[in-house]
């Protein structure tokens, strides 16, 4: 388990670095006409160590607020934050799935919970039968009910 946490906590650290130094700093060194931003890419490589470490696990209240930071920062938009279904396999979206489920809905679709946790429609469609994952009174699946199965599975 420590390997498969360690290599988690590496993967996450990684993608946090790339995101941030393509969807901040990048854009930062044109604005500035190229003056180097080798201080603030230094800062981000640490940083993004310290927010992998803290990242991973239950919904925690800091933890959720750093996910909440990361993705605001990483991205802004005037639209509630609504990923596709890919991004929910990366890094980030699995743990943004496990610390606060969707970030903008109280419901997913199928596919969208599916995406959350790593399974098929059809799978999701099993656990709604098993009473393993809830159906929204709105249509689709509780995205609380998808965070609390993530957080289930990873006890």
């Amino acid at each position: 388990m420590a390997q498969d946490s360690t290599a988690v906590h590496a993967e996450l650290a990684g993608e946090l670095v790339r995101l941030v130094g393509g969807r901040l700093l990048d854009p930062l060194e044109i604005l500035l006409d190229g003056a180097g931003t080798g201080p603030l890419r230094e800062r981000v490589r640490a940083d993004a160590e310290m927010w992998a470490a803290q990242s991973p696990g239950s919904a925690d209240e800091p933890a959720v607020a750093l996910v909440a930071r990361l993705l605001a920062a990483l991205y802004p938009g005037d639209e509630p934050f609504d990923p596709p279904e890919s991004w929910w396999r990366t890094p980030l979206g699995r743990v943004t799935a496990r610390r606060v489920g969707h970030p903008a809905r109280h419901h997913v679709s199928f596919a969208t919970a599916g995406a959350m946790l790593g399974i098929t429609r059809q799978g999701v469609h099993d656990l709604v039968g098993r009473g393993k994952l809830r159906r929204h009174p709105d249509g689709g699946i509780d995205s609380e009910s998808v965070r609390e199965r993530l957080c289930a599975l990873a006890a």
